[in-house]
């Protein structure tokens, strides 16, 4: 198969789609890799180290994405559906459910598209998005402290506090991978930490791991409000695999929010838990409403591409054999691939994304069939 590995297109956007390790890999399996010139400079991966492992080095987007299975980070921007075709099989993070252009685009043109963030094994795990998870999450305080700070319009409080003085409030919603490496780095930062969550294992578990070092508390509107109206600092780790994130905080809750707060939103990716955030970027990260700044970058692993690019590679590498290997018909073997497929000749497979959009969801167990 030929496998195209194109240089990613969304503003400050740094990671790679394919390692040179994982490159050898697929070369040692008989693949072809065309890695689009210059594609992992921004993680510090040169075009030579591209060729060592196997690949060949193309000069143009349009010559990586003629592949039968191109492999990226992000989802595509507008100035890449122009390469979206029927033969196509796509492999990226694509978080439909908060972007119907792309979907319709995929859908129009026919495009096989599986998603990194659908991928999921029996136990409910998430493989593909975990690294990132951990990633966003523990970026998500650093930049919360720094933000917080006067200086940045924060409202000039210290994480861990000084003798004599309380350190910061940091309440985070959910208590999934995100949330508990957020909780991790608070902690570890000194903070007053609050969790909230709606599954009580999770609760539990974090209860029992952090020894009475974080309060947890189940996550209602009366126990948000009150928890986000004491806050310093809100971290949003909300997560519906596939579908678009339900508003846990609503624009009416803003003004009684404490002023010079902050609020980073890593669900922002699939429309934010929180009614005012929206899309941003690295040069523009923030933006401030009723007092309260805002934090909504949409690739936040991006500003660590380095880290980023090898911890998600060392997940995706197996799926990606597979396709490679096999193509579609990898995903009758994989049921944690199947659950990946999110659009597939024109229709949607994955029930969140047709939920968001009110469409009709086909198996794809019988479409890959038909």
């Amino acid at each position: 198969m030929i496998i195209g590995l194109p240089k990613e297109t969304k503003e400050d956007e740094y990671r790679v789609g394919l390692t040179p390790g994982n490159v050898h890999t697929l070369a040692e399996r008989g693949h072809k890799v065309l890695v689009e010139a210059g594609a992992g400079a921004g993680s510090i991966i040169s075009d030579q180290d591209y060729q060592d492992a196997g690949a060949t080095i193309v000069a143009h987007a349009a010559d990586a994405w003629s592949a039968d299975l191109v492999v990226k980070v992000k989802e595509p921007t507008p100035a890449e559906y122009q390469y979206l075709r029927k033969d196509l099989m796509l492999f990226a993070y694509l978080h439909l459910a908060s972007n119907r252009e792309l979907a319709e685009k995929l859908l129009t043109n026919e495009v096989s598209a599986l998603a990194y963030e659908t991928v999921q094994i029996e136990s409910g795990m998430l493989p593909l998005l975990m690294p990132m998870s951990e990633v966003a999450g523990r970026m998500a305080v650093q930049i919360g402290a720094t933000y917080l700070l006067k200086t940045q319009g924060g409202r000039g409080v210290l994480m861990g506090g000084v003798p004599g003085v309380a350190p910061a409030n940091v309440v985070i919603l959910g208590a999934g991978a995100v949330g508990t490496n957020a909780a991790v780095v608070a902690t570890g930062m000194g903070a007053m930490v609050t969790v909230l969550d709606i599954n009580y294992e999770r609760l539990k578990s974090l209860d029992d791991r952090f020894s009475g070092r974080l309060q947890t508390r189940y996550c209602d509107a009366f126990n948000v409000r009150q928890a986000v109206y004491d806050a310093d600092l809100v971290i949003g780790a909300v997560l519906i695999p596939g579908g678009r994130t339900p508003w846990l905080v609503t624009r009416k809750m803003l003004p009684n929010m404490r002023t010079g707060s902050v609020i980073v939103d890593v669900a922002v990716d699939q429309g934010g838990c929180v009614e005012t955030t929206r899309p941003t970027t690295h040069s523009h990260p923030v933006f401030e409403v009723d007092g309260v700044l805002h934090y909504g970058v949409t690739n936040m692993p991006g500003a660590v591409p380095r880290t980023s690019t090898f911890a998600l590679n060392n997940q995706t590498a197996n799926y990606v054999a597979c396709l490679a290997d096999e193509g579609l018909a990898a995903l009758q073997n994989n049921q944690a691939l199947m659950r990946g497929l999110n659009v597939y000749r024109g229709q949607v497979m994955h029930s969140a994304v047709a939920k968001a959009f009110d469409l009709p969801c086909i198996s794809p167990q019988k479409a890959l069939v038909a």
